[in-house]
Protein backbone atom coordinates (compact mmCIF):
# COMPACT_ATOMS: atom_id res chain seq x y z
CA UNK A 1 0.00 0.00 0.00
CA UNK A 2 1.25 3.47 -0.89
CA UNK A 3 0.59 5.40 2.32
CA UNK A 4 -1.07 8.76 1.83
CA UNK A 5 -1.75 10.99 4.84
CA UNK A 6 -2.77 14.60 5.29
CA UNK A 7 -2.82 17.48 7.73
CA UNK A 8 -5.97 19.57 7.33
CA UNK A 9 -6.02 22.69 9.54
CA UNK A 10 -8.65 25.42 9.49
CA UNK A 11 -7.10 28.91 9.07
CA UNK A 12 -9.17 30.59 11.74
CA UNK A 13 -6.41 31.36 14.27
CA UNK A 14 -2.92 30.30 15.27
CA UNK A 15 -1.31 26.88 14.81
CA UNK A 16 -2.17 25.04 18.04
CA UNK A 17 0.46 22.77 19.58
CA UNK A 18 -1.98 19.88 19.21
CA UNK A 19 -2.34 20.61 15.50
CA UNK A 20 1.42 20.85 15.12
CA UNK A 21 1.83 17.45 16.76
CA UNK A 22 -0.85 16.01 14.45
CA UNK A 23 1.06 17.39 11.46
CA UNK A 24 4.29 15.95 12.84
CA UNK A 25 2.86 12.47 13.37
CA UNK A 26 1.38 12.42 9.86
CA UNK A 27 4.66 13.67 8.37
CA UNK A 28 6.70 11.11 10.30
CA UNK A 29 4.44 8.24 9.23
CA UNK A 30 4.71 9.33 5.60
CA UNK A 31 8.48 9.58 5.81
CA UNK A 32 8.75 6.25 7.67
CA UNK A 33 6.70 4.37 5.07
CA UNK A 34 7.98 6.22 2.02
CA UNK A 35 4.47 7.56 1.53
CA UNK A 36 2.97 10.96 0.70
CA UNK A 37 2.19 13.82 3.08
CA UNK A 38 -0.47 16.28 1.91
CA UNK A 39 -1.31 19.69 3.33
CA UNK A 40 -4.95 20.73 2.94
CA UNK A 41 -6.28 24.07 4.18
CA UNK A 42 -9.92 23.62 5.21
CA UNK A 43 -11.06 27.21 4.58
CA UNK A 44 -14.70 26.78 3.61
CA UNK A 45 -15.72 28.86 6.64
CA UNK A 46 -15.17 32.10 4.73
CA UNK A 47 -16.38 34.28 7.61
CA UNK A 48 -13.59 33.08 9.92
CA UNK A 49 -10.83 31.94 7.58
CA UNK A 50 -8.09 34.46 6.83
CA UNK A 51 -4.99 34.49 4.66
CA UNK A 52 -3.04 35.78 7.67
CA UNK A 53 -4.01 32.70 9.66
CA UNK A 54 -3.02 30.51 6.71
CA UNK A 55 0.39 32.18 6.63
CA UNK A 56 0.83 31.59 10.36
CA UNK A 57 0.14 27.88 9.83
CA UNK A 58 2.55 27.66 6.91
CA UNK A 59 5.27 29.57 8.76
CA UNK A 60 4.85 27.32 11.78
CA UNK A 61 5.15 24.13 9.71
CA UNK A 62 8.18 25.48 7.89
CA UNK A 63 9.81 26.44 11.21
CA UNK A 64 9.26 22.89 12.48
CA UNK A 65 10.79 21.44 9.32
CA UNK A 66 7.53 19.84 8.13
CA UNK A 67 7.24 19.89 4.33
CA UNK A 68 4.54 18.44 2.09
CA UNK A 69 4.76 16.38 -1.05
CA UNK A 70 2.05 17.45 -3.44
CA UNK A 71 -0.43 20.15 -4.21
CA UNK A 72 -1.24 22.70 -6.90
CA UNK A 73 1.82 23.68 -8.92
CA UNK A 74 0.33 27.09 -9.71
CA UNK A 75 -1.22 29.52 -7.27
CA UNK A 76 -1.59 33.21 -6.58
CA UNK A 77 1.81 34.83 -5.88
CA UNK A 78 0.56 36.13 -2.53
CA UNK A 79 -0.43 32.67 -1.32
CA UNK A 80 1.99 30.47 0.64
CA UNK A 81 3.81 27.45 -0.72
CA UNK A 82 6.70 25.19 0.21
CA UNK A 83 8.70 26.40 -2.77
CA UNK A 84 7.41 23.64 -5.04
CA UNK A 85 3.76 23.07 -4.20
CA UNK A 86 1.05 25.18 -2.75
CA UNK A 87 -1.30 23.54 -0.27
CA UNK A 88 -4.76 22.43 -1.34
CA UNK A 89 -7.43 24.99 -0.46
CA UNK A 90 -10.94 23.68 0.03
CA UNK A 91 -12.38 27.03 -1.00
CA UNK A 92 -11.10 26.28 -4.51
CA UNK A 93 -12.71 22.84 -4.64
CA UNK A 94 -16.41 23.78 -4.33
CA UNK A 95 -17.23 22.28 -7.72
CA UNK A 96 -15.99 18.91 -6.48
CA UNK A 97 -18.21 18.99 -3.38
CA UNK A 98 -21.25 19.92 -5.49
CA UNK A 99 -20.65 16.86 -7.65
CA UNK A 100 -20.68 14.57 -4.61
CA UNK A 101 -23.74 16.26 -3.09
CA UNK A 102 -25.64 15.71 -6.35
CA UNK A 103 -24.53 12.09 -6.26
CA UNK A 104 -26.11 11.67 -2.81
CA UNK A 105 -29.27 13.52 -3.86
CA UNK A 106 -29.66 11.32 -6.93
CA UNK A 107 -29.33 8.19 -4.76
CA UNK A 108 -31.88 9.58 -2.30
CA UNK A 109 -29.16 9.46 0.36
CA UNK A 110 -29.54 13.19 0.96
CA UNK A 111 -32.44 15.62 0.79
CA UNK A 112 -33.25 19.32 1.08
CA UNK A 113 -34.47 20.57 4.44
CA UNK A 114 -35.24 24.24 5.20
CA UNK A 115 -32.86 25.37 2.47
CA UNK A 116 -30.06 23.13 3.69
CA UNK A 117 -29.14 19.62 2.56
CA UNK A 118 -29.10 16.77 5.04
CA UNK A 119 -27.55 13.32 4.79
CA UNK A 120 -29.65 10.26 5.59
CA UNK A 121 -27.67 8.75 8.44
CA UNK A 122 -28.01 5.04 9.14
CA UNK A 123 -29.53 4.04 12.48
CA UNK A 124 -27.38 0.94 12.68
CA UNK A 125 -24.37 0.91 15.04
CA UNK A 126 -21.09 1.71 13.30
CA UNK A 127 -17.83 0.08 14.36
CA UNK A 128 -14.74 2.25 14.12
CA UNK A 129 -11.58 0.18 13.72
CA UNK A 130 -8.94 2.46 15.20
CA UNK A 131 -5.23 1.63 15.15
CA UNK A 132 -4.63 3.39 18.48
CA UNK A 133 -7.96 3.41 20.33
CA UNK A 134 -9.06 -0.03 19.26
CA UNK A 135 -12.55 -0.99 18.08
CA UNK A 136 -15.18 1.59 19.03
CA UNK A 137 -18.87 0.85 18.47
CA UNK A 138 -20.81 4.05 17.89
CA UNK A 139 -24.52 3.71 18.62
CA UNK A 140 -27.02 6.51 18.19
CA UNK A 141 -28.34 8.23 21.28
CA UNK A 142 -32.08 8.17 21.99
CA UNK A 143 -32.34 11.67 20.58
CA UNK A 144 -30.38 10.72 17.45
CA UNK A 145 -32.62 7.68 16.96
CA UNK A 146 -35.51 10.11 16.39
CA UNK A 147 -33.54 12.16 13.85
CA UNK A 148 -30.06 10.81 13.03
CA UNK A 149 -29.67 12.85 9.83
CA UNK A 150 -27.13 15.69 9.74
CA UNK A 151 -26.50 18.76 7.59
CA UNK A 152 -23.87 18.47 4.85
CA UNK A 153 -24.64 21.77 3.08
CA UNK A 154 -25.84 24.84 4.97
CA UNK A 155 -28.73 27.00 3.81
CA UNK A 156 -26.20 29.56 2.53
CA UNK A 157 -24.74 26.92 0.20
CA UNK A 158 -21.55 26.30 2.19
CA UNK A 159 -20.60 22.62 2.55
CA UNK A 160 -19.85 21.58 6.13
CA UNK A 161 -16.77 19.91 7.57
CA UNK A 162 -18.15 16.37 7.52
CA UNK A 163 -18.77 16.45 3.78
CA UNK A 164 -15.64 18.28 2.62
CA UNK A 165 -13.42 16.21 4.89
CA UNK A 166 -14.69 12.92 3.50
CA UNK A 167 -14.82 14.03 -0.13
CA UNK A 168 -11.25 15.30 -0.02
CA UNK A 169 -9.98 12.19 1.74
CA UNK A 170 -11.69 10.15 -0.97
CA UNK A 171 -10.49 12.32 -3.88
CA UNK A 172 -6.93 12.45 -2.52
CA UNK A 173 -6.85 8.69 -1.86
CA UNK A 174 -5.96 9.17 1.79
CA UNK A 175 -5.10 5.77 3.29
CA UNK A 176 -4.66 6.78 6.95
CA UNK A 177 -6.40 9.53 8.88
CA UNK A 178 -4.19 10.46 11.87
CA UNK A 179 -5.90 13.11 13.95
CA UNK A 180 -6.75 14.16 17.50
CA UNK A 181 -8.97 12.00 19.65
CA UNK A 182 -11.49 14.84 19.86
CA UNK A 183 -12.44 13.94 16.26
CA UNK A 184 -13.38 10.38 17.22
CA UNK A 185 -17.00 11.45 17.75
CA UNK A 186 -17.17 12.55 14.10
CA UNK A 187 -15.79 9.36 12.65
CA UNK A 188 -19.01 7.35 12.52
CA UNK A 189 -20.57 10.06 10.34
CA UNK A 190 -17.53 10.02 8.08
CA UNK A 191 -17.62 6.23 7.73
CA UNK A 192 -21.31 6.45 6.84
CA UNK A 193 -20.51 8.98 4.11
CA UNK A 194 -17.74 6.81 2.71
CA UNK A 195 -20.19 3.90 2.60
CA UNK A 196 -22.74 6.09 0.84
CA UNK A 197 -20.17 6.92 -1.84
CA UNK A 198 -19.40 3.23 -2.21
CA UNK A 199 -15.83 3.75 -1.01
CA UNK A 200 -13.64 2.00 1.55
CA UNK A 201 -12.93 4.33 4.51
CA UNK A 202 -9.29 5.05 5.33
CA UNK A 203 -7.65 3.52 8.38
CA UNK A 204 -8.16 5.74 11.43
CA UNK A 205 -5.65 6.53 14.16
CA UNK A 206 -6.88 8.97 16.81
CA UNK A 207 -4.02 10.34 18.90
CA UNK A 208 -4.37 11.37 22.56
CA UNK A 209 -5.01 14.95 23.57
CA UNK A 210 -2.42 17.32 25.06
CA UNK A 211 -3.39 18.43 28.55
CA UNK A 212 -2.14 21.10 30.91
CA UNK A 213 -0.06 19.94 33.91
CA UNK A 214 -3.24 19.97 36.04
CA UNK A 215 -5.02 17.60 33.64
CA UNK A 216 -7.28 20.20 32.03
CA UNK A 217 -7.51 20.42 28.25
CA UNK A 218 -5.03 22.90 26.82
CA UNK A 219 -6.93 25.88 25.43
CA UNK A 220 -5.68 28.66 23.18
CA UNK A 221 -5.18 30.91 26.22
CA UNK A 222 -2.80 28.53 28.00
CA UNK A 223 0.96 28.97 28.01
CA UNK A 224 2.54 27.07 25.15
CA UNK A 225 -0.71 26.45 23.27
CA UNK A 226 0.49 28.25 20.13
CA UNK A 227 3.53 27.38 18.04
CA UNK A 228 4.14 31.14 17.88
CA UNK A 229 5.03 30.92 21.57
CA UNK A 230 8.04 28.78 20.65
CA UNK A 231 8.94 30.67 17.49
CA UNK A 232 9.05 33.94 19.40
CA UNK A 233 10.25 32.46 22.69
CA UNK A 234 13.78 31.54 21.70
CA UNK A 235 13.24 27.80 21.29
CA UNK A 236 15.04 25.62 18.78
CA UNK A 237 12.64 23.97 16.30
CA UNK A 238 14.40 20.62 16.61
CA UNK A 239 13.94 20.72 20.40
CA UNK A 240 10.24 21.51 20.03
CA UNK A 241 9.84 18.70 17.49
CA UNK A 242 11.60 16.29 19.84
CA UNK A 243 9.35 17.34 22.72
CA UNK A 244 6.15 17.16 20.66
CA UNK A 245 7.18 13.71 19.54
CA UNK A 246 7.23 12.47 23.14
CA UNK A 247 3.78 13.89 23.86
CA UNK A 248 1.92 10.72 23.02
CA UNK A 249 4.61 8.59 21.40
CA UNK A 250 7.45 6.62 22.86
CA UNK A 251 10.33 4.59 21.44
CA UNK A 252 11.00 1.17 22.88
CA UNK A 253 13.83 2.48 25.08
CA UNK A 254 13.84 5.36 27.57
CA UNK A 255 15.80 7.87 25.50
CA UNK A 256 14.60 11.46 25.50
CA UNK A 257 16.87 13.13 22.93
CA UNK A 258 16.10 11.61 19.53
CA UNK A 259 17.53 12.85 16.20
CA UNK A 260 14.72 13.26 13.71
CA UNK A 261 16.33 11.04 11.06
CA UNK A 262 16.49 8.21 13.56
CA UNK A 263 12.87 8.82 14.57
CA UNK A 264 11.82 8.48 10.93
CA UNK A 265 13.36 5.02 10.89
CA UNK A 266 11.52 3.76 13.99
CA UNK A 267 8.25 5.75 14.08
CA UNK A 268 5.06 3.73 13.75
CA UNK A 269 1.44 4.22 14.72
CA UNK A 270 1.12 1.31 17.19
CA UNK A 271 3.77 3.01 19.34
CA UNK A 272 1.46 5.97 19.97
CA UNK A 273 0.31 5.87 23.58
CA UNK A 274 -3.35 5.51 24.45
CA UNK A 275 -3.46 7.91 27.40
CA UNK A 276 -3.51 11.71 27.13
CA UNK A 277 -0.21 13.56 27.39
CA UNK A 278 0.48 16.26 29.99
CA UNK A 279 2.51 19.26 28.96
CA UNK A 280 5.65 19.72 31.07
CA UNK A 281 7.23 23.13 30.48
CA UNK A 282 10.24 22.36 32.68
CA UNK A 283 11.04 19.28 30.61
CA UNK A 284 10.77 21.29 27.41
CA UNK A 285 13.20 23.90 28.79
CA UNK A 286 15.62 21.14 29.76
CA UNK A 287 15.37 19.63 26.29
CA UNK A 288 15.87 23.01 24.63
CA UNK A 289 18.98 23.57 26.78
CA UNK A 290 20.36 20.18 25.74
CA UNK A 291 19.89 21.04 22.07
CA UNK A 292 21.32 24.55 22.44
CA UNK A 293 24.50 23.46 24.14
CA UNK A 294 25.21 20.92 21.39
CA UNK A 295 24.67 23.36 18.53
CA UNK A 296 27.54 24.11 16.17
CA UNK A 297 28.71 27.62 16.97
CA UNK A 298 27.79 29.04 13.56
CA UNK A 299 24.19 27.87 13.97
CA UNK A 300 24.10 29.16 17.54
CA UNK A 301 24.93 32.58 16.12
CA UNK A 302 22.11 32.28 13.56
CA UNK A 303 19.58 32.07 16.40
CA UNK A 304 21.42 34.58 18.58
CA UNK A 305 21.33 37.42 16.04
CA UNK A 306 17.50 37.85 15.96
CA UNK A 307 17.38 37.53 19.76
CA UNK A 308 19.65 40.58 20.06
CA UNK A 309 17.75 42.40 17.33
CA UNK A 310 14.69 42.30 19.57
CA UNK A 311 16.49 44.62 22.03
CA UNK A 312 17.92 46.83 19.31
CA UNK A 313 21.42 45.33 19.01
CA UNK A 314 22.68 44.39 15.55
CA UNK A 315 25.47 41.85 15.91
CA UNK A 316 26.25 42.12 12.20
CA UNK A 317 27.94 45.45 12.96
CA UNK A 318 30.62 43.71 14.99
CA UNK A 319 33.65 41.73 13.91
CA UNK A 320 32.52 38.18 13.16
CA UNK A 321 35.34 36.56 15.11
CA UNK A 322 34.54 38.74 18.12
CA UNK A 323 30.87 37.73 17.95
CA UNK A 324 31.78 34.06 17.70
CA UNK A 325 34.14 34.22 20.68
CA UNK A 326 31.63 36.19 22.75
CA UNK A 327 28.70 33.90 22.09
CA UNK A 328 30.79 30.78 22.59
CA UNK A 329 31.05 31.71 26.29
CA UNK A 330 27.24 31.54 26.55
CA UNK A 331 26.41 28.27 24.79
CA UNK A 332 26.05 26.12 27.87
CA UNK A 333 24.43 28.79 30.02
CA UNK A 334 20.99 29.49 28.54
CA UNK A 335 17.76 27.52 28.20
CA UNK A 336 16.22 29.72 25.49
CA UNK A 337 17.67 32.29 23.12
CA UNK A 338 15.42 34.93 24.65
CA UNK A 339 17.60 34.68 27.77
CA UNK A 340 20.74 35.45 25.78
CA UNK A 341 20.58 39.27 25.51
CA UNK A 342 20.27 39.75 29.27
CA UNK A 343 23.14 37.31 29.69
CA UNK A 344 25.57 38.71 27.13
CA UNK A 345 24.54 42.16 25.92
CA UNK A 346 27.55 43.69 27.73
CA UNK A 347 29.77 42.41 24.92
CA UNK A 348 28.06 44.76 22.48
CA UNK A 349 27.30 47.85 24.59
CA UNK A 350 29.40 51.01 24.74
CA UNK A 351 28.09 51.99 28.16
CA UNK A 352 26.87 49.77 30.98
CA UNK A 353 24.12 50.41 33.47
CA UNK A 354 24.71 49.27 37.05
CA UNK A 355 21.81 48.22 39.31
CA UNK A 356 21.74 50.48 42.37
CA UNK A 357 21.69 47.67 44.91
CA UNK A 358 24.57 45.81 43.29
CA UNK A 359 26.65 48.96 42.85
CA UNK A 360 26.13 49.95 46.48
CA UNK A 361 27.22 46.49 47.61
CA UNK A 362 30.20 45.94 45.32
CA UNK A 363 31.54 49.40 44.51
CA UNK A 364 32.64 50.38 48.00
CA UNK A 365 35.79 52.49 48.31
CA UNK A 366 37.62 49.49 49.72
CA UNK A 367 36.67 47.30 46.76
CA UNK A 368 37.44 50.04 44.24
CA UNK A 369 40.97 50.47 45.64
CA UNK A 370 41.44 46.72 45.27
CA UNK A 371 40.18 46.92 41.69
CA UNK A 372 42.74 49.67 41.01
CA UNK A 373 45.51 47.40 42.20
CA UNK A 374 44.18 44.58 40.07
CA UNK A 375 43.83 46.83 37.01
CA UNK A 376 47.47 47.87 37.34
CA UNK A 377 48.47 44.20 37.41
CA UNK A 378 46.26 43.30 34.45
CA UNK A 379 47.74 46.15 32.44
CA UNK A 380 51.12 44.43 32.57
CA UNK A 381 49.85 41.24 30.92
CA UNK A 382 51.22 40.61 27.46
CA UNK A 383 48.83 37.71 26.87
CA UNK A 384 45.28 38.54 27.98
CA UNK A 385 44.16 34.91 28.17
CA UNK A 386 41.75 33.34 30.69
CA UNK A 387 44.55 31.47 32.45
CA UNK A 388 46.79 34.54 32.77
CA UNK A 389 43.87 36.67 33.99
CA UNK A 390 42.94 34.09 36.63
CA UNK A 391 46.52 33.80 37.90
CA UNK A 392 46.84 37.58 38.06
CA UNK A 393 43.61 37.95 40.00
CA UNK A 394 44.50 35.27 42.53
CA UNK A 395 48.03 36.61 42.95
CA UNK A 396 46.64 40.12 43.53
CA UNK A 397 44.11 38.78 46.05
CA UNK A 398 46.92 37.06 47.92
CA UNK A 399 48.96 40.28 48.05
CA UNK A 400 45.93 42.16 49.32
CA UNK A 401 45.27 39.43 51.90
CA UNK A 402 41.72 38.86 50.67
CA UNK A 403 39.89 35.94 49.15
CA UNK A 404 39.59 35.97 45.33
CA UNK A 405 35.82 36.53 45.68
CA UNK A 406 36.54 40.00 47.07
CA UNK A 407 37.87 40.88 43.62
CA UNK A 408 35.71 38.60 41.45
CA UNK A 409 32.32 40.09 42.36
CA UNK A 410 33.11 43.81 41.88
CA UNK A 411 35.19 42.98 38.80
CA UNK A 412 32.33 41.07 37.17
CA UNK A 413 29.92 43.93 37.85
CA UNK A 414 32.38 46.46 36.44
CA UNK A 415 32.91 44.44 33.25
CA UNK A 416 29.34 43.33 32.58
CA UNK A 417 26.92 45.46 34.62
CA UNK A 418 25.58 42.26 36.18
CA UNK A 419 26.32 39.86 39.01
CA UNK A 420 25.91 36.82 36.74
CA UNK A 421 26.99 35.73 33.31
CA UNK A 422 29.62 33.72 31.46
CA UNK A 423 32.89 32.60 32.99
CA UNK A 424 34.59 35.79 34.23
CA UNK A 425 38.08 35.07 32.96
CA UNK A 426 36.83 33.97 29.56
CA UNK A 427 34.53 36.97 29.09
CA UNK A 428 37.39 39.32 30.06
CA UNK A 429 39.64 37.69 27.50
CA UNK A 430 36.97 38.16 24.83
CA UNK A 431 36.40 41.81 25.78
CA UNK A 432 40.12 42.39 25.57
CA UNK A 433 42.53 44.19 27.87
CA UNK A 434 41.78 47.68 26.59
CA UNK A 435 38.02 47.43 27.10
CA UNK A 436 38.34 45.70 30.49
CA UNK A 437 40.73 48.34 31.85
CA UNK A 438 38.52 51.10 30.43
CA UNK A 439 35.44 49.73 32.18
CA UNK A 440 37.22 49.16 35.48
CA UNK A 441 38.73 52.66 35.48
CA UNK A 442 35.36 54.16 34.55
CA UNK A 443 33.76 52.47 37.57
CA UNK A 444 36.54 53.68 39.89
CA UNK A 445 36.12 57.27 38.68
CA UNK A 446 32.34 57.17 38.88
CA UNK A 447 31.82 55.45 42.23
CA UNK A 448 34.86 56.27 44.37
CA UNK A 449 33.73 58.56 47.18
CA UNK A 450 36.22 61.22 48.23
CA UNK A 451 35.95 62.65 51.75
Amino acid sequence: MNVRVRFAPSPTGFLHIGGARTALFNWLYARHTGGTFILRIEDTDTARSTQQATQVILDGLKWLGIDWDEGPTSWDPDLPSNGQYGPYFQSRRMHIYKKYVNMLLNKNLAYEHNGAIKFRMTKEPITIHDIIVGNVVRELTDREQLDPDFVIVRADGQPVFHLTNVVDDLEMAITHVIRGEDHLSNTSKHIALFNAFGAEPPKYAHIPLILNPDGSKMSKRDQGASILYYQEGGFLPEAVVNYLLLLGWSPKDDRQILPIQEVIQIFDLPQILRHNARFDHKKLLWMNYEYIRKLPLERFVEFAVPAFQKIGLDLNKFDKNYVLRALETCKEKIKTFNELPSFADFYFLDQLQFPDDAAKKEFTNENLLRLKTLADALALLADFTPDKIEITLKTTAEKLAVKPAALVHPLRLACTGRSFGPSLYHLMSVLGKEKVLSRVNHVIEKFYQTK
